[in-house]
């Protein structure tokens, strides 16, 4: 059925064309005395049988190309299409319009071929900016609309802030720590939350196991407090790529095309995008820059749980879940005792502290 429309398109197209070009070529090669070829009629016929030899060599790749248009088409998410649409109709408008001027040149070439083109090339360039950029645009309207709220309340003057994406991996959603952060109004941007990484969440959630079902059904409702809280906008983009099967590789090569930020607490994610230069923001970085200094020959007063992975070692925990390593602490398992910090040890997996009992 597609193949029949395209050849009657042709046929079509090329009586259109015999009619308004051929008296020009009759009249350059002295046909102007054969009143019986210098017809209307004739002329649509010659054009269209030409175009239709045409068609028996192009039909075929035509067809080829609609069905690849049409399955991208299918494919492609509907925010894609809507925005696409808009560009499309923009660009036509566009061409409309400088078709006007074009009809004043009195050339056939230019006031009759010359607006297809230009309604070819703008209506696709306007469907292509639409289609690729409609992410940015809603950011815009987004933008546009907060600065008309602001401008309308009295609020104090805030130098502006670049919207940086900030792009969440599974593990940072689940910890819950980046609602918290980002109620208090330290963490700016635009989080983003990819499709991918939605989708490894609920996996999670439906999980047989427990303790993942429990963790998944958590990571889904800090989602949606991040949502609903007056903080950053939550961005949820349905960009992809399908050639790659690591949720932590997808993340890093959508954080480099957006020229955004990883947030994550994981330490592999984070070695995995130094390594591509993608800048980080670990959570644990941060839960270690805030918690209190300690500095050798301080002395603390804990109480020694278990025994550590060395000979004698005891082990013990700080309020906030820092592990303190006791030298000689073994013997004092179950007691509150005094010791003296001998050293520090601080990671993107955490802090850990090296002390002996005080006296020793």
């Amino acid at each position: 059925m597609l193949k029949r429309v395209v050849q009657v398109s042709f046929l079509l197209i090329g009586g259109t064309l015999g009619v308004l070009f051929l008296p020009y070529l009759f009249a350059m090669f002295a046909f102007t005395s054969r009143p019986a070829i210098e017809n209307a009629y004739v002329e649509a016929v010659l054009g269209a049988i030409i175009l239709y030899l045409f068609s028996l060599f192009l039909t075929e790749p035509i067809v080829d190309f609609i069905k690849w248009i049409e399955e991208r088409l299918l494919k492609a998410p509907i925010m894609h299409l809507l925005f696409g649409t808009i560009g499309l109709i923009v660009g036509l408008s566009v061409a409309f319009l400088v078709s006007f001027g074009l009809n004043a040149i009195e050339i056939p070439v230019i006031s009759s071929v010359l607006p297809v083109l230009l309604s070819i090339l703008l209506g696709y360039l306007g469907f292509q900016v639409g289609f690729k950029k409609w992410e940015e645009f809603i950011n815009a309207f987004s933008n546009l609309r907060n600065t008309t709220i602001k401008k309308k309340e009295p609020t104090e003057t805030v130098a502006p802030q670049k919207n940086v994406y900030k792009l969440l991996d599974t593990s940072v959603i689940i910890d819950g720590r980046i609602a918290d952060i980002a109620a208090t109004g330290f963490l700016q941007g635009i989080l983003v939350v990819p499709q991918f990484v939605l989708t490894e969440l609920q996996h999670i959630a439906d999980s047989s196991d427990t303790l993942k079902r429990t963790k998944g059904r958590r990571g889904l409702d800090i989602l949606k407090r991040l949502q609903n809280d007056d903080g950053p906008t939550v961005l949820i983009t349905d960009e992809d790529f399908n050639d790659v099967a690591e949720v932590d590789l997808k993340l890093v090569k959508l954080a480099k095309k957006m020229e955004g930020l990883v947030v994550t607490n994981d330490f592999n994610l984070n070695k995995v995008s130094d390594l591509h230069g993608v800048a980080v923001l670990n959570i644990n970085d941060l839960a270690n820059a805030v918690k209190p200094v300690v500095i050798p020959g301080e002395e603390m007063h804990v109480v020694v749980i278990k025994d550590g992975k060395e000979h004698n070692q005891g082990v013990a925990y700080l309020d906030d879940g820092t592990m303190i390593v006791i030298e000689d602490g073994r013997t004092h398992i179950g007691q509150a005792i005094d010791v003296v910090v001998t050293s520090v040890l601080q990671t993107s997996a955490g802090r850990m502290i090296f002390a002996k009992p005080k006296g020793r």
